[in-house]
């Protein structure tokens, strides 16, 4: 394309800084109409530059051929404030129930079992019951989705950063880190 600033290339450019963002995300950061941005995220697509996935309510875009599956999933979860929260919470409690998850996000239990359903759908946590109750748990490597945070989100990383370098080093002395 001979000129870098136009909606497309302005779109592409944004995906490939922030892959697994949906639609309203691009549209409010990059100020364009909600047309615009469908039609050239449509283009792109067409064109082979983007692929979207979708899941749930949202579809994620990213750009063509950089990440795995499992990458793809957690992206989609970090760029989702809620779904996000209730990740890095399991992930720092180990292993709450759907009430601990519930009192420290401040949402419903009923909001907390359709999210988490997501969360399972995805292969991104395991679901264990404990008499009456259910635990849950990260399947993977915490370290993976700091990584990604540093990487993809900085914003995101610097106003977790406190909270997670705790977890991780927490982790670490465990001796429950893969």
């Amino acid at each position: 394309m001979a000129n870098p600033t136009t909606n497309e290339d302005r779109i592409l450019e944004y995906i490939q800084r922030n892959p697994g963002c949906h639609l309203r995300r691009i549209k409010n950061d990059l100020d364009m109409s909600m047309g615009t941005t469908q039609y050239h995220l449509n283009s792109l697509e067409k064109a082979g530059k983007i692929i979207s996935e979708r899941h749930s309510l949202h579809r994620f875009y990213f750009p063509v051929g950089i990440f795995e599956l499992k990458q793809k999933n957690i992206m989609k979860i970090l760029n989702q404030d809620t779904l996000r929260e209730i990740l890095l919470f399991i992930i720092e409690r180990k292993n709450p129930t759907q009430t601990e998850i519930s009192e420290r996000i401040k949402i419903t239990a009923a909001s907390v079992n359709w999210h988490i359903k997501r969360l399972l759908e995805l292969g991104i946590v395991n679901e264990t019951r404990e008499g009456k109750f259910k635990r849950y748990e990260f399947v993977g490597s915490p370290s993976h989705i700091i990584k990604i945070l540093k990487e993809y989100h900085p914003s995101l990383w610097n106003s977790w950063s406190d909270r997670l370098a705790e977890m991780f080093l927490s982790l670490h002395k465990d001796g429950k880190e893969t």
